[in-house]
């Protein structure tokens, strides 16, 4: 089991900008994919980026695409999700994960199945 660590979070106002990291224990070449995922109070979790790790295809909602940018750095194991033009409804927890190699994992989104995720980080944007 890959241990994923996830910072980067923290309060805007709209129209701003973060960049979260997520940085996993074991080699990110280990991975077919990585995605980013984010549950409000009250609401559903949602798949929001997701990257594959062979050739960097990039997936995205409906609700961020143009807006959030997922890339990879290998070297240093780590995922990224650059967010800009911040809106109130991108508040939410946001938690990195890993897919499950075998298909069984218990979250999905994008066709992919993830079955490891770090413990969150809590992006706050202001009206």
């Amino acid at each position: 089991q890959v241990e994923l660590v996830e910072s980067g979070g923290g309060s805007v106002q709209a129209g701003g900008s973060l960049t979260l990291s997520c940085t996993t224990s074991g080699y990110l070449s280990s991975r077919n994919c990585m995605g980013w995922f984010r549950q409000a109070p009250g609401k559903e979790r949602e798949a929001v980026a997701a990257i594959s790790i062979s050739d960097s295809t990039r997936y995205y909602s409906g609700s961020v695409e143009g807006r959030f940018a997922i890339s990879q750095d290998n070297a240093k194991n780590t995922v990224y999700l650059q967010m800009k033009s911040l809106k109130p409804e991108d508040t939410a927890m946001y938690y990195c994960a890993a897919d499950d190699p075998a298909g069984t994992g218990s979250w999905y989104g994008f066709g992919w199945s993830f079955g490891d995720w770090g413990h969150g980080t809590q992006v706050t944007v202001s009206s």
